[in-house]
């Protein structure tokens, strides 16, 4: 006797397959969101390697200051030059050799016999760093042909992720192995390296179109707002990356942590800016840029003020806790500056992201040096939390959220 089919009889539906273009992009995506949390590893290495730099070294806070700032400079003042070379010569070379050379130099630091020496081998770690960014981050979603906007989001939150990591990483082995088996570090940027070369899709480059400018007159009517807002960024940047880079020293000097410890602290510090910048995005969405800005300034210093004065987990909490509404504002000062200018959006994000900040590690993270060694890091790390409070009268200047 003949059986009726049953439903589960009838065949399954089948999923869409990608298209080897479609695969591709998607690959180069993976690879690229893999090397950025590699690169951004070694970005947060010498302000963890510091404490045991400082002793081996004999390096004053002075020295160490210098130290820091060099290398923030090599490794994001310098942005828009590679991306200009990137650019003129297309070679995905900038990308794919820049996790080893990151690496090499970077985790080399460990072995300087000198400062001289040390200096040296961070300005060459910090242009591998540099030369990745530009290229990888347009390249990243260059192929995608929608959900772009989630593709950069994938990218940028595999860096931060490998920017909050970095100090554990680099403190752990230190702790354990001592500051010379730091270089093996390195092994991270050199597969890094490999993968790339081995897999990432050869990208044909754009048929020569004619290029544009600088159109400086489109800044002009937006002159005085986008003075504020790069001032914003940099008050920011001058909390932001002073601790960044003397936290593990701060720690282990003044606070008595040891070395690793002072690695995990910075990392949660790390973790929660990674957290606070994509919470700021979707909290300016709803309740208006400007009004973000000014809780961000205002909201993180009674918090960071808890960190420097008080003791134990609640002052680590306020550090975390802090520096995440401080990160409020990362993404909100760009799209604000973007929506000004929407033509010359690319020239606008560099001012507010790598120049902005980098130029604020030049400039601030020596001086903090040089004032520690008259004060002490608590005194000056304390000193710089004015900024924020400046920052929120300034943000009153900036029209109101409509």
């Amino acid at each position: 006797m003949a059986t009726e089919p049953t439903a589960l009889a009838e065949p399954l539906p089948q999923l869409p397959r990608l298209t080897p273009h479609a695969k591709g992009a998607v690959l180069t995506l993976v690879l690229l969101s893999c090397g950025h949390a590699v690169i951004d590893l070694y970005s947060s290495a010498i302000g963890a390697l510091q404490p045991l730099l400082a002793v081996k070294l004999h390096l004053s806070l002075t020295q160490a200051g210098i130290l820091a700032g060099t290398f923030v400079f090599s490794n994001s003042v310098t942005q828009p030059l590679y991306g200009y070379l990137a650019d003129r010569f297309h070679t995905r070379m900038f990308t794919a050799l820049a996790p080893a050379v990151a690496g090499v130099f970077v985790s080399g630091v460990g072995r300087a016999p000198t400062f001289a020496w040390a200096l040296g081998l961070a300005i060459l770690g910090g242009a591998g760093i540099a030369s990745f960014h530009p290229q990888a981050a347009s390249n990243s979603i260059a192929g995608l042909s929608r959900k772009k906007a989630q593709g950069m989001a994938v990218f940028v939150s595999s860096g931060s992720l490998g920017l909050a990591i970095g100090p554990s990483v680099f403190s752990f082995v230190s702790g354990h192995w001592g500051l010379e088996n730091v270089v093996w570090v390195a092994l991270f940027g050199v597969s890094s390296t490999a993968l790339l070369l081995i897999f990432l899709p050869l990208h044909a480059p754009p048929a020569p179109r004619h290029r544009r400018g600088i159109d400086w007159e489109e800044f002009r009517p937006f002159q005085k707002q986008l003075i504020i807002l790069y001032l914003l960024v940099f008050i920011r940047s001058t909390v932001q990356v002073t601790y960044n880079q003397f936290l593990p020293l701060f720690l282990h000097l003044e606070r008595g942590y040891a070395v690793p410890a002072a690695g995990y602290v910075t990392s949660l510090y790390l973790i929660g800016g990674a957290v606070g910048g994509f919470l700021g995005g979707n909290l300016a969405d709803r309740f208006g840029a400007r009004r973000i800005i000014m809780i961000s300034m205002i909201g993180s210093v009674p918090l960071l003020c808890l960190f420097m004065f008080g003791h134990g987990t609640a002052s680590v909490a306020g550090l975390v806790i802090g520096g995440a509404i401080l990160l409020f504002t990362v993404p909100v000062n760009v799209v604000m500056a973007q929506q000004l200018v929407p033509s010359q959006a690319g020239t606008i994000s560099a001012m507010m992201m790598g120049f902005a900040w980098g130029m604020a590690g030049l400039v601030l993270i020596p001086i903090t040096g040089w004032l520690a060694d008259r004060w002490s890091l608590q005194t000056v790390l304390s000193l710089w939390l004015i900024f924020p409070v400046i920052g929120f009268f300034l943000t009153m200047m900036l029209p109101k959220d409509r």
